[in-house]
């Protein structure tokens, strides 16, 4: 091959959409309802709450038992007992650990997966130019001989 046949493929362009992360995209796609649910969860499962849901029904049981407000809720606080089952489900669930969503594991599949196709779009780009750049390489060996 001459050096005046050399043909170099064209530079590559990155006309794909920028690849967003899954979980990000999961939490766009939340409803209000899930949203509000998530952060009732986060609340209620916070240390602050804990302690000042301590705190409330320390006043509570001392206010039951010392007869303030006609014991609304005497001995064996059956109210009380009422209100902890209620609360108690909301701070086990922990919003920092995923969820096993199969709809996040699709979409988060789905970015892996368009990931590796650029990748591969590119690598294959690349290979091109390095054989372009061989078979130049290989043309001005040549000549110079």
């Amino acid at each position: 091959m001459t050096l005046d046949k050399l043909e170099f493929p064209e530079p590559y362009k990155h006309e794909h959409p920028p690849v967003c992360d899954g979980s990000v995209l999961f939490e766009e796609q939340l409803t209000l309802s899930q949203k509000a649910a998530d952060w009732v969860a986060e609340t209620v499962g916070s240390w602050k709450f804990i302690f000042f849901q301590t705190a409330i029904f320390g006043v509570w049981i001392f206010m039951n038992f010392t007869g303030w407000f006609n014991h609304w809720d005497p001995y064996p606080f059956i109210l009380m007992n009422l209100v902890i089952s209620v609360i108690n489900p909301m701070q086990l669930y922990h919003p920092d650990k995923p969820e096993p969503s199969e709809r996040r594991e699709r979409i988060v599949s789905h970015q892996h997966c368009l990931i590796n196709e650029k990748a591969e779009e590119e690598a294959r780009i690349i290979l091109d130019h390095l054989s372009a750049q061989n078979t130049a390489l290989t043309a001005i060996y040549e000549a110079v001989k």
